[in-house]
């Protein structure tokens, strides 16, 4: 029982990712609700942001190329500035709760490596023979 513990809490040697399926859904991932929460807060400041970046930008070219009142200036700049909005929101809504578990994992690397065991003589032996030198 012993043998299997210490099994399953082995952590690589280069980078302290988690060796079995076990370790890695336990205590390295971030809970659903806290990611849930990350990109919906993600989301919204992402797309919020890019709109008024949009909206700043597209819309003084749209008046100097179009002329006309300003509902048609609005029809013309506005689809590429939703495009743009629902891509930035859509990227920041993964990337946000991405950096989060970048930043946990990260945190719990550097509090676990003190108990990391030091590479065996095989393991030396084995990445030089597989080492490219390209």
């Amino acid at each position: 029982m012993g043998e299997s513990k210490r099994d399953s809490s082995m952590r690589c040697h280069h980078c302290a990712g988690p060796l079995s399926k076990e370790m890695e859904t336990s205590q390295w991932t971030v809970p659903p609700l806290i990611r849930d929460s990350f990109s919906m807060i993600g989301s919204a400041v992402g797309g919020t942001t890019s709109a008024f970046y949009g909206f700043n930008h597209v819309m003084p070219i749209v008046r100097r190329w179009v002329k006309g009142p300003m509902w048609l200036h609005f029809l013309i700049g506005a689809p590429p500035v939703i495009v743009f909005s629902s891509a930035c929101a859509g990227l920041s809504g993964g990337a946000v709760p991405a950096l989060a578990q970048l930043a946990s994992s990260s945190y719990h690397a550097a509090v676990s490596t003190p108990q990391l065991p030091p590479p065996s003589q095989d393991d030396t032996l084995h990445d030089s023979r597989t080492s490219s030198t390209l």
